[in-house]
């Protein structure tokens, strides 16, 4: 007869079975070759021939023209007033973003979901609804239009309105990009950082800060391409006023109602290129804000 200790000898012994692990079930080729391809002719009908067009229509006359259509006094008071509304308008939401997701991610305060839903707002309202409201605040007939006018104060069809405009609409981008980073990576570093006695300003400067540094780049990124691109709220403030108040989609609309089409085209493939410089930026930050998504899940898993 056969002991318990010689059957246990025998079953570690004996031949293991080999286990198959199922693969994960697919769609078949012809499926994903037919999915790939529409994805294919649907970027190509809507993005590539567009942006193809843009660029044969603006060098249609010749590249003599085209950069003479960029040096006109109108097109080159259309950049300047574009660059120059982007350089006030991001680093402003640099700042609200930096504050307003440090506060959402790293606190706990009454009011928090309202700043939340009110950080959304501009995405919800349309641009040139936006707009609108500004005038209603600050035109001629509006709340504080008198007192404006009295102090030779003017900011609807000026500079003013449409910095204004354009930091309304931008004003997510950033905090949007940062509250759920600060909140996959937790409190743990910076609560050791306070234990450790660095104080709020040292925390944040080298602690969150560096932590957040891609997301940051990343919500920039798209604050400034936003900026330098918006049309509908800054075309109600700005009152269209040539070589003073129209940034550079105005004055491809402009041209292109004057059917100066290889003008409109070359200043349109200027805002083309910076979008391209954008994406590409765009997808650098993407890649280094994912993996410092990846590191901090790791982290506070551990």
């Amino acid at each position: 007869m056969s002991t318990p200790d010689s059957k246990a000898i025998a079953m570690n012994t004996a031949p293991q079975r080999e286990v198959h692990t199922l693969n994960p079930v697919t769609e078949p080729r012809a499926i994903r070759w037919l999915l790939i391809a529409i994805a294919l002719v649907f970027l190509a009908l809507f993005l590539v021939v567009p942006l193809v067009a843009v660029f044969a229509q603006a060098f249609a006359k010749g590249i003599d023209y085209y950069f003479e259509s960029l040096k006109d006094p109108d097109a080159w008071s259309a950049i300047k007033l574009t660059l120059m509304t982007a350089a006030i308008a991001v680093p402003l939401n640099l700042v609200f973003g930096l504050a307003a997701s440090w506060a959402i991610a790293k606190f706990e305060f009454r009011g928090k979901a309202l700043l939340t839903t009110l950080i959304d707002l501009p995405f919800s309202v349309s641009p040139v609804i936006s707009g609108l409201i500004y005038v209603l605040m600050f035109g001629a007939q509006g709340w504080f239009g008198p007192w404006l006018a009295s102090h030779d104060v003017q900011i609807i069809f000026a500079v003013p309105g449409i910095v204004l405009a354009t930091i309304f609409v931008t004003f997510p981008f950033v905090a949007r990009e940062l509250i759920p980073l600060m909140q996959a990576q937790g409190n743990d570093e910076e609560e050791a950082a306070h234990v450790l006695g660095a104080s709020g300003w040292q925390i944040f400067r080298r602690v969150t800060l560096p932590n957040v540094k891609w997301g940051l780049l990343y919500g920039v990124i798209l604050c400034n391409a936003r900026a330098m691109g918006e049309f509908g709220a800054v075309s109600v403030v700005s009152g269209h006023i040539r070589g003073q108040t129209d940034t550079m989609p105005l004055h491809v609309e402009i041209l292109y109602n004057e059917y100066n089409f290889s003008a409109a085209f070359a200043v349109a493939s200027l805002l083309a290129l910076l979008a391209l410089v954008t994406l590409g930026l765009k997808l650098i930050a993407e890649r280094r804000m994912s993996q410092s998504l990846v590191e901090a899940r790791k982290s506070a898993q551990n």
